[in-house]
């Protein structure tokens, strides 16, 4: 196979938020200048100021800025942009961008645009997988094209079953159906939500795996035909099958489970030619057989926790392996060092339903110190807007073994400040508290069974904390009116002195 090598000079980042802070580093790094491009209502954002190059491009909803694959694509071609990294989210596993980007002679920094269609689709890469030998959840491998044809799948699988979206993806178009009476509305509701989130209306039947473990195993394949597995990622602690919390290694596998996942893995992406980074997501039942479950063909949003447990920077690697650069034989047999957790830091209350919580960042203080990681993208004073993803941050932390790394987490957070607005991290802290959680009891509804029953609600020693910093701050601001009030009048006092002088010196100076 021969490969095209080309040293690129300039990037564009096609995105926002700390995802494009993280590209810009590793771009600052390697001595190449990086571009953005930004909405109006991100004009002022962290990525516009530390990047080297800023272009506008659009207003701040994102379908009139960063989804305008041709808009972007005509800007890197105008400013000599050699690539384009999409980050994760947006247009990252769009195929018909990367064409773009193939055509105009732009880089794309990810995989090719056959291997991203083929894992675009649930139903085609269920047939993959059953072809390259990688076990797959039990179900069908046919579109369901109406609820009579669903009802008799379902029947002849066994209740319970999961009926998905085959577009699907994000945790949208998922609906568990545990009894016949339960499929019309999962039914008509998956296929509406297909619609309007993928603009594909197809749906298929799986058997419910019950209560499983989401476990993803971390690829990097060059384009000379060479994939390597970099150890996987618990990533159970969801929120409505959104990941919350992320950790490697996972506290259910072992060397072995490992290996034989991480084969299956390299298998998943040579069954489609797939280059660059990325994850092959498995369901592990409490039997220790794992299932293919979906691959996401491009950087997740949780691979810091596989970079301080291998040393690898996989944003680095990326860049590398799109310039046509061989994998190395120290990134093969890798095994995990220490352990590593993640929490993702959103602008939610977690108390309210997870609610929105937009407005201006008062005060931000990071964590810092030994083992301690934050993969930001605001600072104190930016401004939070509903109209993006509320990801603010992430913090991550590296312990020796996995209760150093917990001890580390909750330090981390008692040193976290964010005021102005409502973040996730009370979540956490009473995560860290919960006896489950400390063990590695996981699964993926854990979270959601545990939020419902109150498991992880505030403390009233928290409720109270929180409680008296209110009465302090007002306390002080009272304070602060009333010493200002004085220092006017004293000021006004002195103001009328300093007159009274100057006059009597004036008077002196006539006589």
């Amino acid at each position: 196979m021969t490969v095209q090598r080309q040293a690129f000079e300039k990037v564009l980042i096609a995105n926002r938020g700390e995802i494009a802070v993280r590209i810009l580093r590793a771009l600052r790094e390697l001595d190449k200048r990086g571009a953005v491009v930004y909405s109006d209502a991100d004009r002022t954002a962290l990525p516009v100021l530390l990047a080297d190059e800023a272009y506008r491009i659009g207003p701040g909803p994102s379908i009139e800025s960063y989804l305008r694959a041709e808009a972007i694509v005509e800007l890197a071609t105008r400013i000599g942009a050699d690539a384009i990294h999409p980050g994760y989210g947006f247009l990252a596993e769009n195929a018909g961008f990367a064409e773009l980007c193939a055509d105009a002679g732009i880089k794309f920094i990810g995989p090719p645009p056959a291997a991203m269609a083929a894992m675009g689709s649930k139903i085609e890469s269920r047939r993959l997988m059953l072809a390259a030998g990688v076990p797959v959840v039990p179900g069908g491998d046919e579109a369901l094209e109406s609820l009579e044809a669903a009802a008799t799948f379902a029947q002849e699988l066994g209740y319970p079953v999961m009926l998905k979206a085959s577009a699907g993806g994000g945790g949208k178009g998922m609906r568990k159906v545990r009894q016949p009476g339960e499929l019309p509305a999962a039914y008509r509701a998956v296929r509406s939500e297909a619609a309007a989130s993928f603009a594909d209306d197809t749906v298929y039947l799986e058997k419910l795996v019950e209560r499983p473990r989401h476990v993803e195993i971390q690829i990097l394949a060059d384009e000379h035909g060479k994939v390597v597995s970099l150890g996987e990622r618990e990533c159970s602690l969801q929120r409505r099958h959104q990941k919350v919390v992320e950790e490697a290694p996972s506290p259910a596998v072992d060397r072995d489970l490992r290996r034989r996942m991480g084969e299956a893995a390299v298998r998943v992406a040579g069954a489609v030619g797939y280059t660059n980074a990325g994850t092959v997501e498995f369901l592990l039942d409490s039997k220790g057989n794992f299932f293919f479950l979906e691959m996401n063909t491009r950087l997740q949003v949780e691979h810091p926790v596989t970079e301080l447990v291998t040393g690898v920077d996989l944003v680095r690697a990326q860049i590398a392996i799109a310039e046509g650069e061989p994998l190395g034989s120290e990134l093969e047999n890798i095994e995990p060092r220490g352990h590593a957790i993640e929490v993702r830091l959103y602008a939610e209350d977690p108390y309210r339903d997870f609610a929105p919580s937009p407005g201006r960042i008062e005060r931000l203080r990071l964590p810092e110190g030994p083992g301690v990681r934050n993969d930001c993208g605001v600072y104190e004073g930016d401004e939070v807007t509903i109209l993006y993803d509320p990801l603010l941050a992430k913090l991550i932390v590296w312990g020796a073994n996995r209760a150093q790394a917990m001890d580390r987490l909750g330090r981390a957070l008692s040193e976290l400040r964010i005021d102005g607005i409502r973040t996730t991290a009370p979540l956490f802290q009473r995560l860290l508290a919960d006896e489950d959680f400390r063990h590695g009891r996981l699964d993926n509804g854990m979270l959601d069974r545990k939020m419902a029953a109150g498991e992880l609600a505030p403390s009233l020693t928290a409720q109270r904390r929180e409680l008296s910093a209110i009465g302090a701050v007002l306390e002080h601001l009272d304070q602060h009116g009333r010493q200002t009030a004085v220092s006017r009048s004293h000021g006004q006092r002195d103001r009328w002195r300093e007159a009274g002088r100057r006059e009597a010196l004036r008077g002196r100076r006539w006589n």
